[in-house]
């Protein structure tokens, strides 16, 4: 009572309660992969997203394509332009907002730049980062 809580695996302890909340010692994962690491999908030509792209980022060298109703509410992807030219984002959803004005429809992201899709929905998402039009 009144004091922490800890949780041992094979006598190591992994988990403890503070007055300041939770220390956890080692990695901490889900049913998507470990937190605080964005996996690396590396695609070396045009792709097409999946539902298991959410929470990584694509490494890409050719165009990427949005499929319509594929992503839930949450999901985030994030794209690498790996190439020293841009790149066409194709927006398969009904509705791909550019975060910067609203705009919606394809989008180009310029060469070594970074952008981040957050879909509302299995048919709309936002899109924001460098290098986008």
């Amino acid at each position: 009572k009144d004091g922490s809580v800890e949780i041992y695996h094979d006598n190591s302890k992994k988990l403890e309660t503070t007055a300041a909340g939770v220390t956890v010692t080692g990695t901490v994962s889900d049913s998507k992969g470990e937190l605080r690491n964005i996996p690396v999908v590396s695609k070396s030509a045009a792709y097409t997203l999946v539902a298991a792209d959410a929470g990584k980022h694509i490494l890409a060298s050719g165009n990427i394509t949005i499929p319509n109703s594929i992503f839930a509410a949450g999901d985030g992807v994030v794209i690498v332009n790996n190439t020293s030219g841009d790149l066409t984002i194709t927006s398969g959803i009904t509705n791909l907002y550019l975060g910067t004005d609203g705009s919606t429809g394809n989008k180009t992201l310029a060469s070594r730049c970074t952008c981040t899709v957050l879909f509302t929905s299995g048919t709309a998402g936002y899109i924001s980062g460098g290098g986008l039009s």
